[in-house]
């Protein structure tokens, strides 16, 4: 290739990758249209790839498109990544981005992040939500809180403890329905669980063999949600022990038949160690965790 892309054209491919069509993406990259087409077409001239195909429902991605996705999310975590380091330069101040699971971000980290603010009043906080264990080395995130241990060795990562998981049902549900005595009185009852087989499901069924996909009376992949069902008197389902202790209607069902131990750990690249932007919220994390842990 003559010149090599600008990075603003491969910003433009990405967002019509991931939104499917040139309006989407214009309207993600607050763009004008034609200068979103026009990026794509400068971006296939340089490479020398056709890069998407028309369709009636969008644009369709070729497989080289797809080829150079990941290359693509790298280079945008990067330039994420560079802009909150940029803009941290002085203190605890700027933008820091926290990865955690789903409950551990709507249950334990709000009150974490809100003493951290008041604390520290120049520092922002991206709180991303997702059970996608976030890439610390591609700068997705800079800190993770993770529930298994990290393995790269270019990390700093600080075990917090364990958390365990129980099953749990709302009081009233148990008034109506009984409490289980044995694990093969489940199958009279609602449960709560996941709708595609995960690592979990498949080591919850070796401890109690009813809890397969095709028992649950409801299911969903999303924890928060499954969290809200048992709160709801929705079923039996599995949550934490230490969040079930914060509700005084959720009780613990079969205790001595079923626990589930998970690592906590909190993780960040050990570039960013000197970082105050991102040391002092990795301390505050590591703190606050160890109070949920315990």
């Amino acid at each position: 290739m003559a010149t090599e892309p600008s990075w603003e054209l491969y910003r433009s491919y990405l967002s019509v990758l991931q939104e499917g069509s040139l309006s989407g993406a214009a309207r993600a990259l607050g763009m004008a249209q034609p200068t979103v087409g026009r990026h794509v077409e400068a971006l296939e001239k340089s490479l020398g790839l056709n890069l998407f195909t028309r369709s009636q429902t969008g644009l369709l991605p070729t497989p080289a498109a797809l080829e150079l996705k990941p290359y693509a999310e790298a280079m945008n975590s990067s330039a994420a990544a560079l802009m909150r380091a940029a803009e941290s330069q002085g203190g605890v101040k700027g933008t820091v981005r926290i990865s955690a699971s789903e409950v551990i971000g709507a249950e334990v980290l709000p009150p974490i992040v809100a003493q951290l603010q008041a604390t520290h009043p120049g520092l922002k906080v991206e709180l991303a939500l997702t059970n996608r264990v976030q890439d610390l080395l591609l700068r997705e995130a800079d800190i993770a809180v993770r529930m298994t241990r990290p393995n790269q060795d270019a990390l700093l990562a600080r075990r917090i403890g364990i958390v365990e998981l129980g099953l749990h049902a709302h009081r009233e549900y148990l008034c109506e329905r009984g409490i289980p005595e044995k694990p093969a009185d489940l199958a009279k009852h609602a449960l709560i669980g996941f709708d595609e087989e995960t690592p979990f499901l498949r080591a919850g069924s070796k401890t109690l063999p009813g809890w397969r996909r095709d028992a649950f009376t409801v299911r969903t992949d999303s924890d928060l949600a499954q969290f809200a069902l048992i709160r709801a008197g929705a079923g039996i389902g599995v949550c934490q022990v230490a969040l079930a202790r914060r509700y005084p209607d959720l009780v613990r069902v079969l205790p001595g038949d079923f626990t589930f131990p998970l690592e906590m750990w909190v993780a960040m690249h050990e570039d960013l160690r000197h970082s105050a932007r991102c040391k002092v919220p990795f301390d505050a994390l590591c703190a606050g965790l160890e109070r949920h842990a315990a």
